[in-house]
């Protein structure tokens, strides 16, 4: 195992100092390898040094204007800082250089989400999901974005899709009672809000849902 490989291994061990000098030795040997460099800003962002860690993620970019992740590196950084227009340049640079990772494309739409972009964000959620089908957070966003879109059936299955991942997703339960809501699935939609209270009983949004439908449904027998 290299001296990269073995430092990769300590920063996964959360050995942060030793992590560090492994990593300084290899720049210092290969000083134009930005592959040292990027270690090193992933490092210093696990250590919540962004402005340090930019500059090193910068300088990888200096000697190789197609090192990919670096570019997700400084998508990562400027992401954490809510800066998302930034992040999503630098996540859509790491794809055009060669990039085609699952958490690249689902971070890219998480740019476009936070930016209530709602359908742009699509393509990227549903390529995350194409690349790992078996990641409940890449489905479960991507059913959100195509609720906040108004694709809402093609929401229910993704979120019934999140139910067979994770049975006690209870948000999943909560956005397919909202869905019910607005068909005017009544009792459908109180299941759904209360599977959801079930999994998480302070769940708030489920337990003002579960009090609308419970109005609708005492206003239908009222008629």
């Amino acid at each position: 195992m290299d001296k990269n490989q073995q430092a990769i291994t300590l920063l996964n061990e959360k050995k942060y100092q030793e992590a560090a000098q492994l990593f300084n030795e290899v720049i210092e040997e290969s000083p134009n390898n930005p592959l040292g460099y990027i270690n090193f800003g992933n490092l210093l962002m696990q250590l919540n040094e962004a402005e340090r860690a930019e500059r090193f993620f910068l300088r990888a970019i200096e000697l190789d204007e197609n090192a990919a992740t670096a570019y997700y590196g400084l998508g990562n950084l400027y992401f954490d800082q809510e800066d998302f227009e930034k992040a999503g340049q630098n996540f859509l640079k790491a794809m055009e250089h060669g990039l085609e990772e699952a958490d690249a494309y689902f971070m890219l739409g998480m740019c476009f989400r936070n930016q209530e972009q709602w359908k742009l964000s699509l393509p990227y959620l549903l390529r995350a999901t194409e690349l790992d089908s078996e990641d409940e957070s890449f489905l479960f966003q991507y059913g959100l974005s195509l609720a906040q879109g108004e694709f809402l059936d093609e929401a229910q299955k993704i979120f019934e899709k999140v139910l067979r991942l994770n049975e006690k997703h209870s948000d999943a339960y909560y956005n397919l009672g909202v869905i019910a809501l607005f068909h005017e699935n009544t009792e459908e939609a109180l299941y759904h809000f209360e599977k959801a209270l079930e999994l998480q009983s302070d769940h708030m949004l489920a337990a003002n849902g579960k009090k609308i439908a419970l109005q609708y449904m005492e206003q239908s027998e009222d008629k």
